[in-house]
């Protein structure tokens, strides 16, 4: 992503040794040493950009980047005339084959399009960011990420249509669509041709380093650091050599991705609702083993959400936690999703906008509420104990940790089965992105074989790198980039937004006329 010659300079200069960062002695120096002196200084000039934070009074201050998700996702909501709500019940019908027509353009069904892209933000953030929201916001944030999960699903909409419009058929068949291709083809219609194809580049480049940072190395090494917890701890025989794991895990997502986004489609539609159905059973065990105090729990989410003496700063905080959590969570508004929802089998890019919508209901409002609820009934309390704030600020593998404390205060097991659904998860998102970052790059550098080969070789070698490194000043930058998508990515949604309305109307006129028919 950087030039060479930028990367060469900034060891010159830092020696891989900055002073400021470590007093060790360059001999004494890890890996991951050396790879945080490179990458810290780069990574904090992008964490400043991307995660700018903004004042909005009442002592509280929140990430830029979060009001631009959210205010797009109101916009959208209301603009579409709630589409959330309204097209919700078609959409359960469009994913069950009810429209499906076998001579209609496209690589994969509505269901394996769906579960594609569910693959992709279903993961680590629900299980661990979900105990970090309701630790630092209390139980009341659980509402307002609700909110924003169902706010979210009109940004969805939005930009899965418009990658499903836009989307381009390659000569073997394939197709390569998404947020690049509608910002260039798109903004040209609208006589913003030179601006389209700076957006479209801009994005493409966030896109591959999301797609081998927070899409790939953050996943892997999370898994590895659970795959260790679970098999010993320090005694394991992963603790210092996780790199065998990451070679399994790089091995397997080769084998996917050597068939493409039909090949991933096939894993995911198997491997979405397996593990989806894992979490949610043993989240329903616990919540029926409590259902006495749900009523209560559901009146701490209600009164928790309101309440003005609630931990860091009240209502405001309290609704930052939870909108934070949605929004890194369901990613509505990054654009990546509209990449997997373009291979879709369908002439009507409506419909797959449609279809799109049901993935923050699934992600946030079902998956991530069932795990605060778990948080919160738990005889663990873990949002009441101040220790555990700390454990949450610290990272993800203390917050999973948090979360699996909360179901094995029911289900003394389930740690084991918290342990494989992180894998399996980790595993699910970088499959995803993989398909994500391979297009992005195709994009930049042409759909020819040896292009693919390229991406594909980088993307897996990275998948060992991240299993044996902890360096987190590459983590950090991962994440970073998957939110800079964000910016190209739903301006030019702002840009085309009429005719999106326009093509919502027409569809659902002629759905309602039966000129739109039902296959099944």
């Amino acid at each position: 992503m950087f030039h060479p010659s930028y990367l060469k300079w900034l060891v010159m200069i830092s020696g891989f040794l900055p002073y400021s960062l470590t007093a060790q002695s360059e001999s004494t120096m890890t890996l991951d040493d050396r790879i945080n002196g490179i990458m810290e200084p780069i990574t904090n000039v992008i964490m400043k950009v991307i995660f700018v934070e903004v004042s909005i009074g009442w002592g509280q201050a929140v990430p830029f980047v979060l009001i631009w998700l959210l205010a797009g996702a109101v916009f959208f909501t209301v603009y579409n005339k709630f589409v959330n709500v309204r097209a919700f019940g078609h959409a359960l019908a469009v994913v069950r084959g009810k429209y499906d027509d076998p001579n209609h353009k496209g690589e994969v069904s509505h269901f394996q399009a769906l579960t594609a892209a569910l693959s992709g933000t279903v993961g680590v953030g629900n299980i661990a960011g979900v105990a970090v929201a309701v630790s630092l916001g209390g139980p009341g944030a659980t509402f307002w990420m609700i909110i924003a999960g169902l706010l979210g699903m009109s940004s969805k909409f939005a930009e899965c249509t418009l990658g499903t419009k836009y989307r381009r058929e390659n000569p073997d068949g394939s197709v390569s669509g998404g947020p690049m291709y509608y910002l260039r083809e798109g903004l040209a219609k609208h006589k913003w041709p030179n601006l389209g194809k700076v957006m479209a580049v801009i994005f493409a480049i966030a896109c591959i380093g999301g797609s081998l940072g927070g899409g790939n190395m953050v996943q892997i090494n999370q898994a590895t650091q659970q795959l260790v917890e679970v098999t010993g701890g320090e005694t394991s025989i992963f603790a210092q050599q996780g790199w065998i794991f990451g070679v399994v895990m790089a091995a397997i997502v080769a084998l996917i991705l050597i068939g493409g986004i039909k090949s991933i489609a096939k894993v995911t539609e198997k491997l979405v609702p397996i593990m989806v159905g894992i979490y949610i059973a043993g989240a329903l065990a616990v919540l029926f083993a409590h259902t006495t105090e749900i009523p209560a729990a559901i009146g701490k989410i209600i009164g928790g959400a309101f309440n003005n003496d609630a931990m860091y700063g009240g209502i405001i905080g309290v609704l930052i936690q939870g909108f934070r959590r949605a929004s890194f969570s369901n990613e509505a508004g990054i654009g990546s999703a509209s990449i997997a929802h373009s291979a879709a089998r369908t002439n009507e890019p409506v419909s797959e906008g449609i279809v799109a919508l049901l993935e923050p209901f699934i992600d946030t409002v079902v998956i991530c509420t069932m795990t605060a609820l778990v948080i919160i009934i738990s005889d663990y309390g873990a949002f009441e104990q101040s220790e555990v704030l700390a454990s949450a600020q610290a990272g993800n593998l203390q917050a999973i940790n948090l979360t699996s404390s909360a179901f094995s205060s029911t289900l003394s097991w389930f740690p084991v089965i918290l342990s494989v659904a992180v894998i399996l998860f980790a595993l699910s998102t970088m499959i995803s992105w993989s398909y994500y970052g391979l297009k992005a790059w195709t994009y930049l550098f042409g759909e020819s074989q040896l292009s693919s080969l390229a991406y594909k070789t980088l993307f897996c070698l990275f998948v060992v790198i991240g299993s044996a490194i902890s360096a987190q000043s590459v983590f950090d930058f991962g994440d970073a980039m998957i939110f800079a998508m964000c910016f190209p990515n739903m301006l030019g949604l702002y840009f085309l937004a009429g005719e999106v309305k326009h093509d919502l109307n027409d569809y659902l006129k002629r759905v309602r006329s039966g000129e739109i028919k039902r296959f099944s």
